[in-house]
Parts: C-alpha cells; sequence; structure tokens
C-alpha cells in the first residue's frame, strides 16, 4: 500500500555536487517549467565523417605536443570555468534542473579535474624503465602513447563533470575526443566545446556533435575511431560494448549503482541520518553513486527510520534556481514518469511505499519523496536501480547479514559503512563487493579519487593514472645489442 507520512524536524542538510538518456532530438526543455527553450538539429552522416577526419589531423600534431603544452590548456580551461562559474552553473539549472549550489560545486569539481591532470599528466605518463631480470635482456623501457581519436558518450545528469572526467586525461595524454552528450543538455555539450577552444585547444581535438543515436555504430566502426568510452544506463552500456567488440575496439563503462549505505549499530545515528538524506537525495537522487539501499541493523532501525524519514519531510522542493530549494526535480518529464511507474510496480510486488513531506509542487519534473520499505526478497524491486527520490530501507539481523544484503545486488558500483568504530568500519568495507567503499561518507567525488566499478555497474576506471591510462599503448622499447647467435 502507499502511505503518506510528514514530519518537520531541523536537521540540517549538507550540500555538494557530484546518468540516463532520453531519445533524440536534442533540445533544451526547462524541467521546473516545462518549457521548451531551445532545440538543434541532429548531425548528418557527413558532418560525423568530417569531424572524425578533423580530429584525426589535429591528433596527428596534438601527439606530437609537449605535456607542458598540454597542460597550459587545461589549466587555463579550469580557469575559465572557475571565472565563469554563474554561467555554466546557470545552463547546468536550465537544461537538467540542478539546484544552484549544486550546480556551482560541480562547476568547480570540473575545473578541480583540468588542473589536477595539468599538473599530473607528464608525471603519470613518464616512461618506466623496466628491471631486467634472469628472462629478459637488453635496455627495456614502457613509454605510454596516446592511440588517437576516442567518443566520450555522456549522461545528463553531470553535464560537465562527467565529460571532464574523461576529455581532461585524455587529451593531457595527446589523444582527441569527440562527444556524444545527452540529448536534453545541448547547450552544455555546446559550452563543454567552446570552453576547450577558448582554452587554447587546436580546433578539431574536442568536437560535440549533435549525433542521433543511429549514428553511433558509423563513428564507432570508422577506422579512424580507436575507442569509446560511455557513461549511462546498462541498456546503452550492453549496446556500445557490443559495438565495440565488434569493431575490436577498447570501451569503458561507467553504468548504474544501488549502491548500499550500511548503518552498523554503534553509528552516531545524528551524523549518520544527515549523511543518509543528503546521499540519496543531492542532485535530485540522480546519482549513480547515490546511497540506494539504507541497511540497517535491527537494532537501531525504528530509530533510524523515524530520524531519516523525518530528515526527508525537511528538504525543500521548488524553482532550482531559488537558493532556498534544497530537492530538484528530475531532469524531465518523462523521467519523473518512469520512476512512479516503477514505485508502483515494486508496490504491486509487495513493498511498502510511504511519502513523505509536504506535498512537493504541482509544477516542474517533481516526484514525491518516497521510501521503500518491506522489499523481501522475492519482490524483485531490491535489484532495480530507482533514479530519483526514493529510499528502499531494509532490516539487517546483523553485521554479517548486512554485508549479505548489501553483496546481493547485480551492481558493484559504490557504498558506505557507517559506525563509531572507522577501523572496524574498513574491516566492514573490505567485504563489501564494490569498486568504492566509504566509511562515514555516503560517497566522495573528488579529482584526485579513482572512479568505477564491477558487475552491471561497468569496467574500467576514470580520474588518477588508472583513467589516463586507458586509453593507451603502453609500448615496449628493448634496446638489445648483443651478439648474434650464428
Amino acid at each position: 500500500m502507499i502511505k503518506t507520512a510528514n514530519h518537520v524536524n531541523n536537521i540540517i542538510v549538507p550540500y555538494a555536487m557530484t546518468q540516463n538518456e532520453t531519445a533524440m532530438t536534442y533540445a533544451t526543455t526547462n524541467p521546473y517549467t516545462g518549457e521548451l527553450v531551445k532545440t538543434f538539429p541532429d548531425a548528418t552522416d557527413t558532418e560525423i565523417t568530417q569531424a572524425i577526419e578533423d580530429a584525426n589531423k589535429a591528433f596527428l600534431s596534438w601527439k606530437k605536443t609537449s605535456f607542458a603544452e598540454r597542460a597550459k590548456i587545461m589549466q587555463q580551461a579550469a580557469n575559465l570555468l572557475r571565472r565563469d562559474i554563474d554561467a555554466y552553473a546557470k545552463l547546468l539549472t536550465l537544461e537538467m534542473g540542478k539546484v544552484t549550489a549544486e550546480a556551482k560545486a560541480e562547476v568547480e569539481l570540473s575545473a578541480d579535474i583540468f588542473e589536477y591532470y595539468a599538473k599530473k599528466a607528464e608525471q603519470l605518463l613518464a616512461p618506466e624503465k623496466l628491471p631486467v631480470a634472469d628472462l629478459a635482456e637488453g635496455d627495456a623501457v614502457l613509454v605510454h602513447d596516446p592511440v588517437g581519436v576516442l567518443l566520450a558518450v555522456e549522461p545528463w545528469n553531470f553535464p560537465y563533470y562527467q565529460v571532464a572526467r574523461i576529455i581532461a586525461p585524455q587529451l593531457s595524454a595527446g589523444n582527441t575526443m569527440l562527444l556524444k552528450h545527452a540529448g536534453i543538455v545541448p547547450q552544455c555539450a555546446a559550452a563543454c566545446e567552446k570552453l576547450m577552444l577558448d582554452a587554447g585547444l587546436p580546433k578539431g581535438a574536442f568536437k560535440n556533435l549533435y549525433a542521433a543515436h543511429s549514428q553511433t555504430e558509423l563513428i564507432i566502426n570508422h577506422p579512424l575511431v580507436r575507442g569509446v568510452a560511455l557513461t549511462g544506463s546498462e541498456a546503452a552500456g550492453a549496446m556500445i560494448a557490443s559495438l565495440a567488440g565488434k569493431a575490436l575496439k577498447k570501451s569503458t563503462l561507467e553504468l548504474g549503482g544501488a549502491d548500499a549505505f550500511v548503518v552498523l549499530a554503534d553509528a552516531d545515528l545524528e551524523k549518520t541520518v544527515k549523511w543518509g538524506v543528503f546521499g540519496r537525495h543531492w542532485n535530485g537522487g540522480q546519482v549513480c553513486v547515490s546511497s540506494k539501499r539504507m541497511i540497517v541493523d535491527e537494532k537501531i532501525y525504528d530509530e533510524f527510520l523515524t530520524r531519516y524519514t523525518a530528515g526527508v519531510a525537511d528538504l525543500q522542493a521548488g524553482d532550482p534556481f531559488d537558493s532556498a530549494t534544497t530537492l530538484a526535480p528530475l531532469s524531465s518529464q518523462s523521467a519523473a514518469d518512469d520512476l512512479k511507474d516503477l514505485i508502483r510496480q515494486a508496490v504491486a510486488y509487495g513493498a511498502t511505499a510511504t511519502e513523505v513531506g509536504p506535498k512537493v509542487p504541482d509544477q516542474g519534473a517533481f516526484v514525491q519523496p518516497t521510501i521503500l520499505t518491506d522489499v523481501h526478497d522475492d519482490n524483485p524491486a531490491r535489484y532495480w536501480e530507482f533514479f530519483g527520490p526514493v529510499s528502499m530501507l531494509f532490516r539487517a539481523k546483523d553485521e554479517k547479514d548486512a554485508v549479505r544484503i548489501a553483496n546481493d545486488s547485480p551492481f558493484g558500483l559504490g557504498g558506505s559503512v557507517f559506525t563509531s568504530n572507522p577501523r572496524h568500519g574498513a574491516e566492514v568495507a573490505q567485504e563489501i563487493s564494490t569498486g568504492m567503499v566509504f566509511v562515514n561518507h555516503p560517497t566522495m567525488v573528488k579529482a584526485d579519487l579513482p572512479f568505477g566499478g564491477i558487475r552491471n555497474s561497468g569496467y574500467g576506471r576514470e580520474l588518477l593514472g588508472l583513467g589516463i591510462k586507458e586509453f593507451i599503448n603502453h609500448k615496449l622499447i628493448d634496446v638489445v645489442d648483443i651478439d648474434a647467435p650464428f
């Protein structure tokens, strides 16, 4: 059944910044007002082919550009983002509804990523002299060369951060890039291209393409394209991986997640609840590493549920341009309708859905914050990703059971453990099977931390040296000068 609960509590919800796809055409539609602001025509096959050829031409010189010169451009991109943070943030709020404070935080994070690679790329890709063992001879060095033109397929939920996460390292490495962004953020996509041109990147080295889904195969199959990176849905990932595999080209995938938020019996509930409310509802709950599954020790489950419900009820839904708003609309009306349908399905399978807080505005793509309980082992909803303000709460018998529930998921992206004993929290984190686990924090998205998951959450890593080396030819040069055998 669906119940409603209205509670008010002065719990402070901290804010911070940092997936899915929509059908083309490329269009800006304000998710709060529903206004269609601007449309953009899809690229033609001829335009796409020309962009690929231009990117390859740029690559032939860009790969020979010094790290120092590349670093200047990456740093300038960071400087421009910080200088014009208000304008960049406004586009995020206009196109996908991100509240202003979170929009500015995303711009700043993107700047941090460009700056990180401006400072670190040369060091991360420095030649490595290999120790010659008994089975090898000569002077062996491993060098890290760029491979050429890459395609980035990116989602709408973090329109700058997701792009920065792939282009900053790959451009720094000497590759060139094509961008196929989500259809609902075309102006953010264009802003990314203009940013890099204004920063001094050679023309053609990074190109935004308003490519239709049907043209993705054309791009991947082109002989000058060497690889593809996607952030998006499982379905999109399966399609891209299949196309890349058939074309014998490397792919990296960052897909969905249903991160576990494990609360042990000794957790500080006041702090844990605040992080839980934030961890589930930042960016309107539209985050792959959002805390979607709250797994709470039964000793404190009832108290956690009461406090958490009150914290969620304290969120303020409204105009994302209003500084008082702490709960954004979803990115589109279709996203909101899909999420409501998932909630109905979960209830049909036996879950209890409790709507929380004051009624959200009738205007805008809002979904009433909802807490799902009684999601039993036979309910398929426990394995779904709810992309919006929907929390699933699970009662764990003990710590061992909490870990079991956490690992009972097709996803494996992030997760967290809350406890008053951080050392033990790290031991529990070791038992959770995901790409990232945080102790006493729902997720930490930073320029100097790696990002990626396992199982249905994808493969490959972004950021740090792991990210910059994903599309690199790790070439052995071995100088052997010994007498010939004959």
